[in-house]
């Protein structure tokens, strides 16, 4: 019993201390940029605001905004490529590699050629069901067939999907090159240029989806040994499936919608947390959450540094960091095999 209450005991201070990091991320977001300011500065600009400090403006207007943004779609998709990963059994899983990002891209093109809409209120609406059409295109042609959702399958749709996509993506924009300028903060993938106010509408959606998903770890542990045993366990497997689709399409397709182009979240966080916590997806889930706002939290303060003056779009940064550790996954995938 002892040992048990001691991993316990560790994983909870292990949650603290990755609150405690996230805390300093965010701060640091606050902080730090092109008109960097101390950290004391940045606290009291929260607690303390004073509207004649141009420093509190900045801080209060600009970076706050992008501070709450970048850690909501980095907890997003972090806990949305935990779920796929778990539902697929497949460890190459994530929004970015199973058509989600390229739907959305589609659709956010399609509405600025088609309808010349270029507010984003507007083709945020137009990104969330792109990527939700993705996703549940995914899982539908994956689960074709005798033998259901197979991680084999479930992969060979995400790529298809994501080829067809792409292709029509460039199509249209070839068709218009005007409006190539219009959208690529969403190919780039950015937190930058947003307000709290008008990604407002998406947040409920968001927050609601990862509030459920909170509640899925025990059921994706009876659901890991094995669809029969759950069943003999009384669970209801089809249910559960239906809800972390639900889950899935909420929070990768909301984190799409106003953030763009951000891959390899997904993917590399939970398995950096299972490093830590092991499979237990009652831990999984929350620190997935956790490590992903931390993870892209820093991502966007270092990508304000990268090439200054100008900012390099964050999803090319974590682009950069997620492509060698998805071959070093798919490598070692091949090995196993």
């Amino acid at each position: 019993m002892k040992p048990l209450c001691s991993r316990t005991s560790m994983k909870i201070a292990g949650f603290g201390v990755g609150l405690c990091l996230l805390f300093g991320f965010f701060l640091s977001s606050l902080a730090l940029g092109q008109a960097t300011t101390s950290f004391r500065t940045a606290v009291q600009a929260i607690l303390d605001y004073d509207a004649t400090s141009t420093e509190h403006i900045v801080i209060t207007t600009t970076r706050l905004s992008r501070a709450v943004i970048a850690s909501i779609i980095g907890a997003s998709l972090a806990v949305a490529g935990a779920l796929m990963q778990a539902l697929t059994r497949n460890p190459l899983a994530s929004p970015s590699l199973f058509g989600v990002n390229a739907g959305a891209m589609f659709f956010v093109v399609f509405a600025t050629v088609f309808f010349s809409f270029h507010s984003l209120q507007h083709l945020m609406w137009f990104a969330f069901l792109g990527a939700g059409l993705a996703a549940a295109m995914v899982f539908l042609l994956g689960s074709i067939g005798r033998d259901g959702l197979s991680p084999v399958k479930v992969v060979l749709a995400g790529s298809a999907l994501t080829a067809l996509f792409g292709s029509f993506t460039q199509g249209l924009l070839v068709m218009d090159e005007q409006s190539l300028e219009g959208v690529l903060f969403w190919i780039g993938g950015s937190v930058s240029a947003r307000t709290l106010e008008g990604v407002a509408p998406i947040f409920p959606v968001v927050l609601g989806a990862g509030a459920v998903s909170m509640f899925l770890g025990g059921s994706i542990n009876i659901l890991a040994s094995g669809e029969d045993v759950a069943r003999g366990l009384g669970q209801r497997v089809l249910a559960v499936k239906i809800t972390m689709g639900a889950a899935i399409v909420c929070l990768a397709g909301g984190s799409v919608a106003i953030g763009g182009m951000i891959g390899f979240i997904g993917l590399i966080v939970p398995h950096l947390v299972r490093t830590l916590v092991g499979t237990d997806y009652r831990w999984i889930l929350p620190y997935s959450a956790v490590v992903g706002a931390s993870l892209l939290l820093l991502a966007d303060v270092v990508a304000r540094f990268v090439i200054m003056p100008e900012e390099m779009p964050i999803g090319v940064l974590t682009a950069m960091i997620g492509a060698p550790f998805f071959i070093y996954i798919a490598r070692r995938g091949f090995r196993a095999e």
